[in-house]
């Protein structure tokens, strides 16, 4: 046994149940809290404590105060001063609650669970009442981060961005509606993903992605070299209005959903073989010959799907320009609809939301705890950014 180890099993042995060695590290808690604010006044006076000082203000005794932590309630002595102009950072005044045990409820309700269920949580782990109004004061504080975050500075170029919507129901007006959360998610230059941001609309439209891109615009993006989308009717028109230099790659794994809609059970698996036969072709002629074969086959009986390729060909084709690397992450919205989809688990408790403040909230702490693990370059992220600057050489240098 190393001596580390021997040291720590005598040091556990002084104590004779849990509930001893839980109270002795309270203890230290305590005290060392005691000790921070002892130095907070310190700094805050500009002078040591049993020090003498000519200033006006000086240390007035102390105040209980019972506060909530991680490792329960607790009563400590907050050192006061004569001017009470002593606020302190680790515990503010009519505050009982610090900030590690906050983030606790903020990363519960993130995750879905509503407010009585973070109060019975609360109780069953950490062994103190903390009431539904008070998590919902704290979960509200959300707001203003929100809104700062919302309008925050955009980097000036993104290599590719990633649109799509998530729908949720909402209340309005005495009624139960379903609104849009617009979603962006732009690649930087050093390869980390960023969500740019979320939008509360009706019913996803291409007007409405208009708005978003012009607010992305007035946040300090000047060009996104390529942008991946659904096939919204007019969501292209919507993008080159804002960024006319933008590739913009319509997701091929929307058209074959929208193109299955209408084939029936028996041809499915005949008609969804034919269509791969387009999108993993080697090059973009190869591929236009695979849909002419397709054509042929299928225009009579299903001519919807047939003339939806057609007519969204140049977008659905884009990726064939550049190299597999590339290709593998701009012809399809996968990424950012597994963020959807982690933002669906996060709120699926939730049948409807009681207005649009709470889906917006709600939505922005699912998105921050499902990118909490976006700290590293998507992969591959040296070859692809060298590509993208032989490709797009000129833009990338402005």
């Amino acid at each position: 046994m190393k001596k580390e180890e021997l040291l720590m099993s005598e040091f556990l042995k002084q104590f004779k149940s849990l509930d001893e060695l839980n109270d002795f590290v309270n203890q230290i808690h305590k005290r060392g809290l005691e000790q921070l604010l002892e130095g907070e006044l310190d700094v805050h006076l500009g002078y040591d404590k049993h020090r003498k000082s000519e200033l006006s203000n000086y240390r007035n005794g102390h105040t209980s105060k019972r506060i909530k932590t991680t490792l329960g309630e607790s009563v400590i002595q907050v050192p006061r001063d004569r001017d009470s102009t002593f606020n302190p950072i680790i515990i503010p005044k009519r505050t009982n609650m610090l900030e590690g045990i906050e983030n606790v409820i903020v990363s519960l309700y993130a995750k879905g669970m509503s407010n009585s269920d973070i109060e019975e949580q609360i109780i069953e782990v950490y062994g103190f009442q903390t009431s539904t109004s008070t998590i919902s004061r704290i979960t509200d504080r959300i707001s203003n981060d929100i809104v700062a975050w919302q309008n925050r500075p955009l980097e000036s170029i993104y290599l590719i961005t990633w649109m799509d919507g998530i729908s949720f129901s909402v209340r309005e007006n005495s009624k139960v509606i379903r609104k849009t959360i617009y979603i962006a998610v732009g690649l930087r230059r050093d390869g980390l993903k960023e969500v740019l941001g979320i939008w509360l609309g009706k019913n996803e439209s291409a007007a409405f992605w208009l708005a978003v891109l012009t607010d992305m615009k007035a946040r300090g993006v000047e060009d996104i070299l390529i942008t991946v989308t659904d096939n919204l009717k007019g969501f292209t028109d919507a993008i080159i209005t804002v960024f006319p230099e933008s590739i913009t790659q319509i997701c091929v794994v929307h058209q074959i959903r929208n193109a299955m809609k209408y084939v029936v059970s028996k041809d499915k698996k005949e008609f969804t073989t034919d269509m791969k036969e387009i999108y993993t072709a080697p090059t973009q002629e190869a591929a236009r010959a695979a849909f002419n074969d397709f054509s042929k086959k299928w225009k009579s009986k299903y001519s919807y799907a047939v003339k939806s390729w057609n007519n969204n060909w140049d977008n659905l084709t884009a990726f064939f320009e550049f190299p597999v690397e590339i290709r593998t992450i701009i012809y399809t919205t996968n990424l950012i609809e597994n963020l959807n989809g982690k933002i669906r688990k996060y709120t699926k408790n939730k049948l409807s939301f009681p207005t649009d403040e709470a889906v917006q909230k709600s939505t922005y702490l699912a998105i921050r705890e499902a990118t909490k693990k976006w700290t590293q370059p998507i992969r591959k992220w040296g070859i692809i950014y060298n590509q993208f600057m032989i490709i797009f050489d000129t833009r990338l240098k402005c």
